[in-house]
C-alpha cells in the first residue's frame, strides 16, 4: 500500500534511537501518522517542525499498519514562530487542538486548506488572533457542535444579538434574554464576523468558545480538558492586552 500527497506537521515524536514518528495533516487523506527512519539526522530534523508543509510519501504492507513516510520540506514556518512568543504558541494551539479533536485517517479537505491559511497568516499578528478564533468556530461545526448566530432563538430576529444560550448553543438577543441574562454566555461582536483588535473581546470570545469544546466537545471524546497548549496561547495574548 503507498499514497502520496502534502501535509501539515502536526507533531514529531521519537521512536528507537535515529527515527521519529510524526503526525501529519493530509487534504486528502486527512490526519495520519507513520514513521521517518532518519528522522533525527541533521539533514531532516530541521524540516521536520511544527507546522512544517511536507510532500509525503507514505507506504506499508497493510492499509492498518503505521507505516513510513518519506519526507521533503514544502516550506518551513519556523521563522514566522520563533521571534513571536505569541505566534509560537498560537501554533502550539492549532497544532494542539488537531491532535485532540480529528480521529486518524478522516478526510476532510475544506479543514486542511483552512488550517493551511491559518497557518500562513501567523507572521501578521494584527489579524493572526481573529482569524485563528475564526477557525475555532469552523473546528467546532466540524465537530457537530456549531453556534447558530444568526438569527435569536427566541424572536427569530436577527439584529441586538448579545447573549448565546450555553446549552443550545444559539445567540439570544437584548430584550429576549430577560432575567435570564446573568445565565447566558456573551455574544461578542467578532464572533459575528466584525474585525476588531481588541484583545479583551478576542479572548473573551475564545473563552466562551471554550465553554462549548469542554462540554460537548471533550465530552463527547472522553476528554478531560482542552489542549494546555490553548491556555498557554490565551495567557499569552492576555498578558500581550497589559
Amino acid at each position: 500500500m503507498e499514497w502520496r500527497d502534502q501535509g501539515i506537521l502536526l507533531s514529531a515524536q521519537q521512536h528507537g534511537e535515529t527515527s521519529v514518528i510524526i503526525d501529519v495533516l493530509t487534504p486528502s487523506l486527512g490526519r495520519h501518522s507513520g514513521v521517518v527512519r532518519g528522522g533525527k539526522s541533521r539533514k531532516l530534523a530541521p524540516a521536520l517542525q511544527p507546522g512544517a508543509q511536507l510532500d509525503l510519501m507514505w507506504k506499508a504492507r497493510l492499509q492498518e499498519h503505521i507505516g513510513t513516510f518519506q519526507v521533503d520540506l514544502i516550506r518551513s514556518r519556523s521563522a514566522m514562530v520563533m521571534s513571536d512568543r505569541s505566534a509560537l504558541f498560537g501554533l502550539g494551539a492549532v497544532t494542539g487542538m488537531l491532535l485532540a479533536f480529528l480521529a486518524e485517517r478522516e478526510t476532510n479537505e475544506p479543514l486542511f486548506y483552512a488550517t493551511e491559511q491559518l497557518l500562513d497568516l501567523l507572521e501578521h499578528p494584527e489579524v493572526w488572533p481573529v482569524a485563528y478564533l475564526r477557525w475555532e468556530l469552523g473546528l467546532l461545526e466540524i465537530l457537530g457542535f456549531g453556534l447558530d448566530l444568526s438569527t435569536c432563538a427566541v424572536t427569530g430576529q436577527a439584529y441586538d444579538l448579545v447573549f448565546i444560550s450555553p446549552k443550545t448553543g444559539r445567540a439570544v438577543s437584548q430584550n429576549a434574554a430577560g432575567k435570564w441574562a446573568d445565565r447566558l454566555l456573551p455574544l461578542l461582536p467578532v464572533m459575528l464576523g466584525h474585525d476588531t483588535e481588541d484583545l479583551t473581546e478576542i479572548v473573551q470570545s475564545f473563552e466562551v468558545l471554550g465553554y462549548f469544546f469542554e462540554n460537548y466537545a471533550c465530552q463527547s471524546l472522553g476528554l478531560k480538558q482542552l489542549p494546555l497548549a490553548r491556555s498557554r496561547f490565551l495567557d499569552t495574548l492576555t498578558k500581550t492586552n497589559r
